[in-house]
């Protein structure tokens, strides 16, 4: 394997599948049964999923809501996001820990570094739920604040794109794929792979980013092998 530990960053809306709303039992299914293909050749997994299939903060104050109450709400529907795939994972055979940046005792842990380390290295997949805890901070930037803490060798964003392009590529047909590009090309294109904040820290601590298709069976397995899936963002 290229990597030993990685962190899987998951969109809220990869997991309503062919729904419009909340969470596809098919796609759980289909993800676990990735995410189990490589647990089972001893790559330690963590994971941040976002919780925009059920609720969007920055969306909720553009009608009119409190930001902080709405981001705070976000929050809580990743841990619902969290706690869906934990069941799904744990079904399929594989031993799961949650933690959460908000104290939720009676269904998770509480985020805490060196025990989500341990864990990983027992070979546990560790889900972050709840964000970074703070509002005005997206899932993004979890998600890097957590890889850099738990040490990931890379972050892995699965989407339902098979990679960065020069535009939005759902939206425009003209748009062109990239296979690698560096965190300085990543500024001067105004590409958008997340937020500045999250991809800031990834730049400064040196920690790639893949952008791949979470949706076609197998490309995560090739991407922990090494194989060449998706766009990689790194310092040269």
């Amino acid at each position: 394997m290229k990597y030993k530990r990685i962190l899987l960053k998951l969109s809220g809306e990869a997991l309503m599948g062919e729904k419009n709303f909340g969470i596809d039992n098919n796609r759980l299914t289909q993800y676990a049964e990735e995410i189990k293909t490589i647990v089972d050749k001893g790559v330690q997994v963590a994971i941040v999923i976002g919780g925009g299939n059920i609720f969007r903060g920055l969306q909720a104050a553009e009608g009119g809501m409190d930001r902080v109450q709405g981001d705070y709400m976000g929050m809580l529907a990743t841990v619902i996001n969290s706690m869906a795939l934990q069941g799904a994972l744990e079904h399929k055979g594989i031993n799961t820990r949650l933690q959460s940046a908000i104290t939720m005792d009676a269904i998770c842990e509480p985020f805490i570094r060196r025990r989500a380390v341990r864990h990983l290295e027992k070979n546990r997949v560790v889900i972050f739920g709840a964000g970074t805890g703070n509002p005005y901070f997206t899932t993004d930037t979890a998600a890097s604040l957590r890889a850099i803490e738990v040490e990931a060798d890379v972050i892995l964003k699965g989407t339902r794109v098979d990679g960065i392009y020069t535009s939005d590529p759902e939206k425009n047909s003209d748009a062109v794929r990239f296979e690698h590009l560096t965190f300085d090309d990543v500024y001067e294109k105004d590409l958008k792979v997340m937020d500045m904040t999250a991809f800031t820290l990834c730049h400064e601590n040196k920690l790639p980013i893949i952008v791949f298709d979470m949706n076609t069976p197998g490309n995560l397995l090739r991407l922990v092998e090494g194989n060449h899936v998706g766009t990689l963002v790194d310092v040269e």
